[in-house]
């Protein structure tokens, strides 16, 4: 399947599982909204994963072309983001990273988990973005280890300041699906 059939089906499966809700809510940004994207309610369901990881996988394909396949990783976010990078790391057969949101308080006290050397190249899977900063933070976190972040993948982007905001970062930001085309 090419990338426009992989998307149609992913937003097939995200209107299936119903995971956009209408009405009064309050966003993790603080912001309001009359709408909320249940992604949880989807990235607990296999088959919305799997197409999550075959529609990644083959946007990755670039990344063979320009050389920057070889030593490729995939970083999620705890927690929201963890089954969707792991999905995707098991469909390119690639090492996965676990970003903490803050370091253990014990044991190895590690921010990031996995092996992450210097120059890696990283791709950033993210649930849904409304102004981008959380998964900002993982993208800084990963840069001050040494890191080459190539991309942010997220699932759904509420096209509310996310994609602005990681341009203004000069980090590459690839939305799988935007939210207007599940309103539809």
């Amino acid at each position: 399947m090419n990338s426009n059939d992989l998307k149609s089906k992913l937003i097939e499966l995200l209107k299936e599982v119903n995971c956009v809700k209408f009405g009064d809510f309050t966003l993790a940004s603080g912001k309001k909204s009359d709408y909320y994207v249940d992604i949880k309610k989807a990235t607990t369901n296999p088959k919305v994963l799997k197409a999550v990881a075959e529609l990644t996988a083959e946007l990755c394909e670039e990344f063979k072309e320009n050389g920057e396949y070889e030593n490729l990783k995939v970083a999620g976010v705890e927690l929201g983001s963890v089954s969707i990078a792991t999905a995707v790391s098991l469909e390119l057969e690639k090492d996965l990273l676990i970003v903490r949101k803050k370091a253990k308080s014990y044991g190895t006290k590690n921010k990031i988990e996995g092996e992450l050397n210097p120059n890696d190249n990283i791709i950033v899977m993210e649930d849904v973005t409304t102004t981008g900063g959380s998964v900002l933070k993982a993208v800084e976190e990963l840069k001050e280890s040494g890191a080459n972040v190539k991309a942010v993948f997220v699932i759904v982007d509420r096209l509310d300041g996310a994609n602005e905001l990681m341009e203004e970062n000069n980090v590459r930001f690839i939305p799988l699906v935007e939210v207007n085309e599940l309103k539809e």
